[in-house]
């Protein structure tokens, strides 16, 4: 009896050695899991890292196959123009042809307004634009040239009124109109004072400082609008022929001449004169 009571102790201090055992099995692990939580935690974040990581890559590598066939035909595009520019010649821009100022040209003077005397034996034609800038700054020296040579010049007026000028050519009707009453001088002078001004306060204050009748003026300004517009045309088309290619243009019986100034026009005109 007393020996089975002792194997009864023996199997109990092995049993509570076993779960004090186990129990401190169970408080180390415990405490490692503890221990190890901040781990795991950044472990966790590495790992969603990577997964962010390959998304991205993913991405790119989706995108990646049409920039590199975008950047190949740049490429073959920028072979073609290098071709392209290594066997092509530049071209010099055109230039129209050397203006011939000895040539004679039969200008007839028409219907156009003639200052001066009419039967002088001197020449001059210009082709002029009432609106452009050049035309007034020259106009000056045509009337010194005119009073150097009263019986011996005459300056015919013809119209070439240019196309950015929009108040060219009712400017040029308008002095047309005032030639009706033997003002056109007088008119054209206006006009070039004021830049080929034809708004209404000033055709007014032209007609009254000129003596004009003013409502014939605008009668014949309106109503007769086909006629001049026939004479303006007519003058272009002169123009056109006589290789006029800017205004003002000036002819000297018959030679187109590049003289701007009364000492200039004097040489010619003498020489002229002298039969030379």
């Amino acid at each position: 009896m007393e020996g089975k009571n002792n194997i009864l102790i023996a199997l109990l201090v092995i049993l509570i050695g076993v779960v004090s055992g186990v129990g401190i099995l169970i408080g180390i692990n415990n405490a490692v899991g503890v221990a190890l939580s901040p781990l795991n935690a950044r472990l966790s974040a590495i790992e969603r890292e990577e997964k962010n990581i390959e998304n991205k890559l993913d991405t790119q590598s989706s995108t990646s196959a049409p920039l590199a066939d975008i950047q190949q035909t740049l490429g073959q595009i920028q072979n073609r123009l290098n071709a392209i520019g290594s066997n092509a010649q530049p071209q010099p821009p055109q230039q129209p042809p050397a203006e011939d100022m000895n040539k004679v040209y039969a200008i007839d003077p028409g219907v156009s307004s003639i200052l001066g005397k009419k039967d002088a034996p001197v020449t001059i034609v210009e082709f002029s634009d009432f609106q452009c800038p050049f035309c007034a700054r020259f106009y000056p020296v045509v009337k010194d040239v005119l009073a150097a040579y009263p019986d011996k010049v005459r300056v015919i007026i013809k119209n070439f009124p240019l196309p950015f000028h929009p108040n060219a050519r009712p400017a040029a009707k308008l002095a047309m109109a005032a030639n009706e009453q033997g003002k056109f001088q007088g008119m054209m002078e206006s006009l070039l004072a004021n830049g080929g001004d034809v708004s209404d306060a000033k055709i007014k204050e032209y007609a009254q400082n000129l003596g004009l009748d003013y409502n014939k003026l605008m009668a014949d300004y309106k109503n007769k609008d086909a006629q001049w517009e026939k004479q303006i045309q007519d003058d272009m088309q002169l123009g056109g022929s006589v290789d006029v290619r800017g205004t003002p243009t000036f002819y000297l019986n018959g030679r187109k001449t590049n003289s701007r100034d009364l000492s200039s026009f004097k040489a010619e005109i003498d020489a002229i004169l002298a039969g030379k």
